[in-house]
């Protein structure tokens, strides 16, 4: 069946025209128009803003392994077809509504927080719209926003990592884990152990900054890490994978350790052994990013203005995986669910 799926991907796009009345702007969008099939392109003509709203000209669009369970309808949200993905963009300025004061034509700014971004062009409201600092690229303005402010609020909004203390990050040659390495090791001090499927994955993530990498494909990740830090295990754990890795990553934690639930890349959502819980006081949380945005606004907002200081002063450098057109979006979707990625890939608009 996901063979059947992805041989349909590799299909010609189709190129449709949906058009608002009383317009003649078109642009192009990659659009989600039934669940588990490839997107499409469709041109589009852009509706008006409101007062609050903001419309981008968008360069590069992030590609989030999230965007692909949308499509496939396993996301936690489900927004009605036909729809267009895209969870991050970087880009510039094209038009403000009338009550919009935090930005203005021409300024270049990086969205996050809505599910319409693969597109040349975006309406936002005003507040989820950040400014890019004058040092930092749309390139990589664009790579900061779903990893990086995940990375961030993780180990310090959830897991209250201190200086010092080791962190185990699983999946950690993908785009969050290589966001992880770089905060947990530039911006908080920490020591990293990276664990990935592969050599040359634990190779990048110790080129990233990790102190010590596992190769979890060849043995017990619990092993590995009790040969590295000892039978005390680790203080935090950053969990992008679920199922067996999870659980070994758990059995990992030392004395009053915590676990940060971020992603199940692995496809299976583990249970929690609540004894282990007991046992050691461990504390086992989740992340959901996108939920401050309703429940802690001035948290989410923060944790990517902070994100884009920190590039600005050169204290993060995030990794660029790899870049692919718009028409060439079932491609980027189909690299990223075969693994093939280590860090951000970007769709490029331009």
């Amino acid at each position: 069946m996901a063979a059947a799926f992805w041989r349909r991907c590799f299909a010609p796009l189709r190129l449709c025209r949906r058009a608002w009345r009383g317009s003649n702007r078109h642009y192009r969008a990659a659009r989600c128009t039934e669940l588990k099939q490839p997107l499409v392109i469709e041109e589009m003509v852009p509706r008006p803003v409101l007062p609050h709203e903001v419309r981008v000209d968008v360069h590069f669009c992030g590609l989030n392994f999230a965007d692909i369970l949308l499509c496939r309808g396993q996301y936690q949200k489900r927004p009605c077809l036909p729809f267009t993905p895209g969870m991050e963009f970087a880009g510039i300025v094209l038009e403000t509504g009338t009550d919009v004061s935090t930005v203005k034509e021409g300024d270049p700014v990086v969205g996050m927080g809505g599910y319409n971004n693969m597109a040349e062009q975006c309406i936002m409201d005003q507040k989820t719209l950040w400014k890019v600092p004058e040092k930092v690229s749309l390139r990589d303005a664009a790579m900061l926003p779903v990893t990086y402010s995940t990375a961030l609020m993780a180990l310090k909004h959830r897991a209250r990592t201190q200086p010092g203390e080791t962190v185990l990050v699983t999946a950690a040659a993908g785009a969050t884990g290589l966001a992880v390495i770089d905060v947990a090791t530039n911006i908080l001090q920490a020591k990293v152990i990276a664990a990935a499927g592969s050599d040359e994955k634990c190779k990048l993530a110790k080129q990233k900054g990790a102190q010590w990498s596992v190769n979890y494909s060849q043995g017990s990740l619990k092993e590995a890490v009790s040969k590295l830090v000892g039978n005390g295990g680790v203080d935090v754990v950053i969990d992008n994978v679920g199922g067996d890795i999870f659980l070994e990553a758990l059995r990992s934690l030392a004395w009053e350790g915590r676990i940060v639930v971020v992603g199940f890349a692995g496809g299976t959502i583990p249970s929690v052994p609540a004894n282990l819980l007991l046992l050691k006081n461990i504390s086992a949380m989740g992340l959901y990013t996108s939920r401050y945005k309703e429940q802690d606004f001035p948290t989410y907002y923060e944790s990517l203005s902070s994100i884009l200081q920190y590039c600005q002063e050169g204290r993060i450098q995030p990794q660029l995986g790899a870049v692919f057109k718009l028409e060439e979006v079932n491609d980027a979707f189909h690299y990223v669910m075969k693994r093939k990625s280590t860090g951000k890939v970007l769709i490029s608009l331009k």
